[in-house]
């Protein structure tokens, strides 16, 4: 029998208690207070994928500077992807060998009443439609997930971040931990109510994943990721890369029936914004 491989992507702004900046961004006591909470919830997260019967994890900590975990404390023996600079981002080092993702701690869309909501950079992106419905991380995310063939088995983070999911992801677990009250402020689950909750829902992800009920990512191929921008300089300097084209002042469109190559063009955009926002 193969062994089964959880690939875990952690975001931050997610997790149960978290409602500020202050608590994802170091140095501080409150970002090392947020760094504890978040540790708990994927260890959560892996305690019920290994109790559901999984082999084998890999985390890949995807916030910030992506090093917000101490790797010695991860539960499972899990191998740890951290660093910044990572081709696939949010999902570098998944690949076929994954029988399920999960996402844990992950956030709404920018322009979303969702806690900390923002569409990995808040500085340049304004709104990310993915076949032309609203796409926060998970679902450009689950391009690659798509390209590798993998299901999406388990969301975790607030409620607007679950239903944002579904579309792209109908038989993933969702486990809302906090209920969104605005962009900064929630009423939170406690803690160890939150890590219960992911727990048994990792577990249930792993067993869905191994009676063979979760399918692989909900997008049409070939797909189409339209980005609006925050100015025009940022829709300008993308349409440098081959494949997206400008269908207005702010807005780009990129297309492919590839959904890797996809993902790789639209992470290029990231990069290329930052610059521009750096200027």
């Amino acid at each position: 029998m193969p062994r089964m491989r959880v690939f875990v992507s952690s975001d931050m702004e997610g997790t149960a208690g978290i409602v500020d900046w202050s608590q994802c961004r170091g140095p501080g006591a409150a970002y090392d207070a947020g760094c504890r909470l978040l540790l708990d919830e994927v260890n959560a997260a892996i305690d019920g994928a290994l109790a559901g019967g999984a082999d084998e994890i890999v985390v890949n900590d995807s916030h910030g500077a992506m090093a917000n975990l101490p790797p010695g404390s991860l539960h499972g023996e899990a191998a740890y992807v951290s660093g910044r600079h990572k081709p696939l981002y949010m999902m570098e080092r998944l690949d076929a060998r994954a029988s399920a993702v999960f996402f844990v701690s992950y956030h709404g869309s920018m322009g979303s009443r969702g806690v900390l909501s923002h569409t990995y950079n808040p500085r340049a992106v304004s709104e990310v439609r993915l076949n032309g419905v609203v796409a926060g991380e998970s679902g450009i995310n689950g391009l690659v997930a798509l390209g590798h063939g993998v299901p999406v088995a388990l969301v975790t983070g607030d409620d607007v971040t679950v239903e944002e999911a579904r579309p792209f992801f109908p038989d993933a677990v969702g486990v809302v931990v906090k209920q969104a009250v605005s962009r900064f402020a929630a009423a939170s689950e406690h803690p160890e109510v939150a890590c219960r909750m992911i727990r048994e829902g990792a577990a249930e992800a792993v067993a869905r994943v191994k009676e063979g009920s979760v399918a692989a990512p909900r997008i049409d191929l070939p797909a189409t990721l339209e980005v609006a921008w925050l100015n025009a300089d940022m829709a300008e300097i993308v349409t440098q890369l081959r494949g997206v084209r400008r269908t207005g002042t702010r807005v780009v469109e990129m297309s492919d029936d590839e959904p890797l190559r996809l993902f790789a063009t639209f992470a290029t955009a990231i990069y290329l914004t930052r610059a521009v926002v750096d200027a």
